[in-house]
């Protein structure tokens, strides 16, 4: 994996499961639930209330997990896997970088003041197969043909810019290796949705790093969901609740 790869929570909803416990709980309680609140389980046993209750044996029981939300940070990750990202129903906010407003880091590798790799990504030399199972192999001279093409690409963006176009009309002519960063929020519900979609074999190798590196909050943010998860859905490319 990219070691810039990064994924970092900005924020969540505390007690996520106690919350989850308190929506599936006002489906067939009398009471109004906040006034129950003293004889709410503590978190962990929520958890495992609704898994009980939401998921085991496929009730698919999931409006409940749509309550708590967690927002995370993504960066460096090349445009190509922000666009798989927004692909198709994902029920998540999106902000993304903009190619209209930070354009700052395109000229600063084509003057070469910043890594050029600091500001696309290519793939490391090895061998990959396509969707197909077609193998082939990324040589060395391959990539650094790849490289050059990022670099005229930025010397020409720089040129457009001195000629004055605009930054939305210079960026059409930028790779999708461009790295991108932004914040995502997701609902228990819609993160389950992305990993099914997105963690699965055949996904693309970057999104399914960029899942491994979003597992860890999912996990610590609600532990006994993420376990049944893990157990019954996580790698196995079941269609998304």
């Amino acid at each position: 994996m990219d070691p810039r790869f990064r994924v970092e929570r900005v924020s969540a909803t505390s007690h996520p499961q106690q919350c989850i416990y308190a929506a599936m709980h006002t489906d067939y309680n009398e009471d109004f639930v906040v006034e129950t609140r003293a004889g709410w389980p503590k978190e962990s046993r929520a958890g495992e209330i609704c898994v009980k209750h939401l998921l085991n044996g496929n009730r698919g029981h999931y409006g409940p997990l749509e309550h708590p939300a967690i927002t995370l940070a993504v960066g460096w990750f090349p445009h190509s896997v922000m666009q798989q990202a927004r692909t198709h129903r994902v029920g998540v906010s999106f902000d993304v970088q903009s190619g209209r407003y930070t354009s700052l880091r395109i000229l600063q590798a084509a003057k070469r003041e910043r890594p050029l790799e600091e500001v696309f990504y290519l793939r490391p030399v090895g061998d990959y197969s396509d969707r197909k199972g077609v193998k082939y192999t990324y040589t060395d001279d391959l990539r650094k043909i790849d490289l050059a093409r990022c670099f005229d690409a930025a010397g020409h963006y720089a040129y457009q810019l001195r000629a004055g176009l605009s930054e939305e009309h210079a960026r059409e002519m930028i790779p999708y290796a461009i790295r991108q960063h932004w914040i995502v929020s997701f609902n228990v519900r819609s993160l389950m949705h992305f990993l099914d979609m997105r963690a699965k074999a055949d996904a693309q190798q970057e999104i399914r790093w960029l899942c491994d590196l979003v597992w860890p909050h999912f996990e610590a943010w609600t532990p006994q969901i993420a376990g049944w998860y893990k157990t019954n859905r996580l790698h196995k490319a079941r269609l998304a609740p």
